[in-house]
């Protein structure tokens, strides 16, 4: 009797062992009531008695499948995003709520077809992290009630139509184009207005025009062509305007006979 019986209780210490690894928490109910939280290492339940439930610790990284909504602006997107999260506590995430990992899903994806919804495509577009941080706050708010903290969530991919891809180019384009102007106008200006003042400077000094002139000289025949300069003295050149403007008023007005 003493064998059988010392053999019995091997077998029934044996059943009850129980190993928790070091990112798991193990829930023990007897009798279908929660008893304790056992931390990691070796634990012995009482078997058929108790029953023990693992809680894995660490963070979990999903992928929320692709949702396609209507933005504010009524353009059609197709968003995926990846949510990172971990459970705080696993008394709350076994008890109060059956199947946590697919709930934290289901509320994501809600609050991802809600929050596009909300905004505009320029938005989406522009500003995703401050997006996947409104969709944290909003994920993270449904899912505390169940022991599960929400630490980030990303967007990871924002398709929209080729029409639409087409219009953003083209739009693009044209605002580049518009900066070129822009720039091109603006230093125009800024030249104009230091010709101006190397106008002034010549003005105070007229030899500095004729040096002016020797360099656009050496300038051009430095380009080795067959280029003729025939230097003249501006004072010729006003002459000459004046004689030809004298003439012009002298010579009488010929008028046909009628």
């Amino acid at each position: 009797m003493i064998i059988p019986l010392l053999i019995f209780a091997v077998i029934f210490v044996i059943a009850g062992l129980r190993i928790t690894q070091a990112w798991q928490r193990a829930l023990v109910f007897r009798l279908g009531k929660f008893q304790r939280v056992k931390e990691p290492g070796l634990f012995w339940i009482i078997p058929v008695i108790e029953s023990c439930t693992l809680v894995d610790m660490r963070t979990i990284t999903a992928s929320v499948d692709q949702q396609e909504t209507i933005t504010k602006d009524n353009v059609p997107v197709k968003v995926t995003a990846v949510i990172w999260y971990e459970t705080v506590d696993p008394i709350k995430a076994v008890i109060d709520v059956r199947d946590v990992d697919r709930a934290v899903i289901q509320v994501a994806l809600t609050s991802l077809r809600n929050i596009m919804g909300r905004h505009s495509l320029d938005d989406i577009l522009k500003e995703q992290e401050s997006l996947s941080q409104t969709m944290r706050l909003a994920i993270d708010t449904a899912t505390e009630p169940w022991g599960v903290k929400v630490s980030r969530v990303e967007m990871r991919n924002v398709e929209i139509p080729e029409s639409m891809q087409r219009a953003m180019a083209q739009e693009a384009e044209a605002l580049r184009e518009k900066r070129a102007r822009i720039i091109k106008a603006q230093a125009e200006l800024e030249a104009s207005l230091k010709l101006r003042e190397a106008a002034g400077v010549i003005m105070e000094n007229p030899a500095g025009l004729e040096l002016r002139r020797m360099q656009m000289i050496t300038e051009v025949g430095a380009e080795q062509n067959t280029t003729t300069i025939i230097m003249m003295p501006s004072e010729f050149v006003s002459m000459a305007g004046g004689i030809a403007e004298m003439a012009r008023k002298h010579v009488p007005c010929r008028h046909d006979d009628a």
